[in-house]
């Protein structure tokens, strides 16, 4: 028997009670508006709403955000212990996320927060209202929108199980102790992954004198595709950015459209082995693939650019030029003042690259084939590890 269990046995003999979060507050108040203009790198520390969904877990100890007092007209404090509930949101399972404020400042809650004061223990709490039951319960009654809303009186209708604070603090420390697991192991698929980035744009910059060229002047084509009027359950495979894995297409995320469409409205870009497809619109710009001989025939759409290499030039060297950070510094500097960033055709022509002979492309591109290969190796065991981590939790 665990500890856990000789303690609810001894503390709980009749069961854990369930307590209404109206039950275990102290006080429960909503927080003051604090606008983006209005954080500050110094001054008091504050939480805005979002931070809860992007920035903070479980608990925290240190505000990310700050303001200035003038900046509040009615100004709502947090403390050690408290619970921050994120009241507005942008899905209906998500809404009414939560977190457990376990540092020593006195804080700044904004607007769309929800401040509960209790007297258990704030880890437990928070854990507790991270629940799939919890979840549930806040999201009952909500209506799916671009925005979704909470509120005090459903944050105060949840109920929770809430045994004795000894066995409250045995259960925070088993499952503290899961989180760090995971915390170490996401840690460290990122050091890898920075590993891998800095080996792969180390071995592509060259020290001696080099030729370097326009990309479109090694290109017999450089062009985009077209979306189609409609997408069939079968017939020619056809390529978007979900479809690609890394630098890999998975055949099970192709979309088909038929032969007809291909062969005539999408004509412009039907896809050859060994075409670099790399996406020039949205979130995923600059993610790049080759296209394999086994989704033959293909296609593709107008957020993806194909890239067709001129005989004498390595498809696989090119493609790893294009993720390296010669090609973010580009990007970085030819992508202005857009929210929806994009790549034209004439600026993935214009992009200079090194370019040495056949054989030192084909000698690197190896080289970084089985690195990658590793590196895969380890983002595949990592990921798992930490899925197989977040289940058990």
């Amino acid at each position: 028997m665990s500890r856990l269990d000789e303690l609810i046995k001894e503390l709980c003999p009749n069961g854990v009670e369930y307590k209404t979060i109206d039950e275990i507050a102290t006080d429960i108040y909503r927080g003051s508006g604090i606008k983006r203009d209005q954080v500050t790198e110094e001054g008091i520390p504050c939480v805005r709403y979002g931070e809860i969904y992007t920035t903070y877990g479980v608990w925290f100890e240190k505000c990310k955000s700050h303001t200035q007092l003038e900046y509040v007209k009615s100004p709502k404090y947090f403390e050690h212990g408290d619970i921050l509930f994120a009241i507005t949101g942008e899905s209906v399972e998500d809404i009414a996320k939560c977190c457990a404020y376990i540092g020593y400042e006195k804080c700044l809650a904004g607007g769309d927060i929800v401040v509960l004061k209790h007297k258990e223990d704030p880890r437990y709490i928070s854990y507790a209202l991270s629940t799939v039951d919890a979840q549930k319960q806040k999201s009952a009654g909500k209506v799916k929108s671009k925005v979704v809303h909470s509120s005090v009186p459903s944050i105060k209708a949840i109920k929770l199980p809430v045994p004795p604070l000894e066995v409250q603090r045995e259960i925070v420390q088993i499952l503290d102790s899961f989180t760090l697991l995971t915390a170490e192991l996401t840690a460290e698929l990122t050091a890898r992954k920075k590993q891998y980035e800095f080996y792969r744009d180390k071995l592509l910059t060259f020290d001696t004198e080099i030729k370097h060229v326009r990309l479109g002047d090694i290109c017999s084509v450089i062009t985009k595709g077209t979306t189609p009027k409609s997408y069939t359950k079968t017939g020619v495979s056809f390529v978007k950015t979900e479809a690609f894995d890394g630098t890999k297409i998975i055949p099970d995320k192709l979309s088909y459209v038929d032969e007809e469409t291909h062969t005539t409205f999408l004509r412009r870009s039907m896809l050859e082995e060994n075409d670099i497809l790399i996406t020039i619109a949205g979130a995923t710009i600059g993610k790049c693939t080759i296209v394999p001989k086994e989704i033959l025939p293909a296609n593709t759409n107008q957020a993806l650019a194909i890239i067709r290499l001129a005989k004498g030039n390595c498809p696989k060297y090119v493609m790893y030029l294009l993720q390296s950070d010669l090609m973010k510094q580009y990007m970085q500097k030819n992508i202005k003042g857009s929210a929806q960033p994009n790549l034209n055709l004439k600026q993935l022509n214009d992009f200079i690259i090194p370019l040495p002979s056949l054989n030192v492309q084909e000698r690197l591109a190896r080289v970084l084939d089985n690195f990658e290969a590793i590196c895969t190796d380890l983002n595949i065991g990592l990921p798992a590890e930490i899925e197989a981590r977040q289940k058990q939790y």
